[in-house]
């Protein structure tokens, strides 16, 4: 039988071997895996993010588009990685906080993941295609009600924090807007665009220059307050349905058993790199509000996320086998 000294030796040893590899981290690339087609908002801030963390670690950090069931897909892949920090994933709001309650067959939990950082925060922009005649909420409100049925707004995939965004609006609004789902952000954006569907609860990045552009028209954001990155759009709030607010988020988690000492390797890098003056001014036009902080606060954001959706799901009759 083995003694306490042989058993302390052997934990001593474990976490030597943990350190010095991690010390050692990286030694070869890491694959960063987006849950989204690219072009959508979750694909724009990880590709902006990558090149100053592949300066930062010294190895080249790589996107993985991997899309499909709202980020299941991607999320599960992940989660079931070697958990050597060679495999991180970006991580949002729609797939951590809303997914665990409107999938019954979700293939992960959150217990598979690690949080690294919490990345930003998102408000959604309420844009239109400029054929419709609104420039504002109480515009877009009662022309919906005077057309139930017949106004149409695109979003990421059935379930997808935007889809919520829109049936939170019909909610409280009472009017009866159809969803039109998408495979990601990037391609409702384009139906937008081409006028397939008359509207979107979208992330600014994939709509801001297309606004700027006169292709597209924002009318207000679906943050409490108004936004530090589009100051000059309204609060849905504020423009006429009072308490209606919604943020979304973005953030990097990495397979539960990675090393700590990695996982605040990769925290300390990902927080530099949002912090430097040029990314934050990089984020802000793209319509991010950094946020950063430790693994624990992104970890206790995402369980606090999970706890506030799960009743508006189950209310929206909601389930997606």
């Amino acid at each position: 039988m083995r003694n306490v000294g042989d058993g302390l030796a052997g934990i001593v040893s474990l976490l030597l071997t943990a350190a010095v590899y991690a010390q050692a981290y990286p030694a070869k690339p890491v694959r960063f895996i987006v849950p989204w087609p690219p072009g959508g908002g979750a694909d724009t801030i990880s590709r902006m993010m990558t090149p100053k963390l592949s300066e930062a670690l010294g190895q080249q950090v790589m996107i993985d588009n991997r899309a499909g069931a709202a980020g299941n897909i991607g999320a599960e892949m992940a989660a079931k990685s070697a958990p050597d920090g060679y495999t991180i994933v970006s991580a949002y709001a729609g797939t951590h906080a809303i997914n665990p309650t409107l999938y019954r067959n979700l293939p992960f939990r959150e217990s598979d993941f690690a949080a690294v950082i919490w990345l930003a925060s998102v408000p959604q922009l309420v844009t239109v295609h400029p054929s419709l005649p609104v420039r504002n909420i109480k515009e877009l409100i009662a022309l919906a009600k005077a057309r139930p049925g017949q106004l149409n707004f695109a979003s990421a995939g059935a379930g997808a924090f935007n889809h919520l965004t829109g049936e939170l609006f019909n909610y409280m609004t009472g009017t009866k807007i159809v969803h039109v789902p998408y495979k990601g952000g990037g391609p409702a954006a384009i139906a937008l665009l081409s006028g397939e569907v008359e509207m979107i609860f979208g992330e600014p990045t994939t709509l801001v220059a297309h606004v700027k552009a006169g292709k597209l028209r924002g009318i207000a954001v679906t943050s409490g307050r108004r936004s530090l990155a589009l100051p000059e759009f309204p609060t849905v709030a504020e423009s006429g349905v009072p308490g209606y607010e919604v943020v979304s988020w973005h953030g990097v988690l990495a397979p539960a058993a990675v090393p700590k000492e990695i996982i605040a390797r990769l925290n300390a890098e990902l927080n530099r790199v949002i912090t430097a003056p040029d990314m934050k001014s990089r984020m802000l036009d793209q319509g991010y509000e950094p946020v950063g902080g430790t693994p624990e606060q992104f970890g206790e954001h995402i369980r606090a996320e999970i706890a506030k959706w799960a009743p508006v799901v189950k209310a929206a009759g909601l389930k997606v086998d």
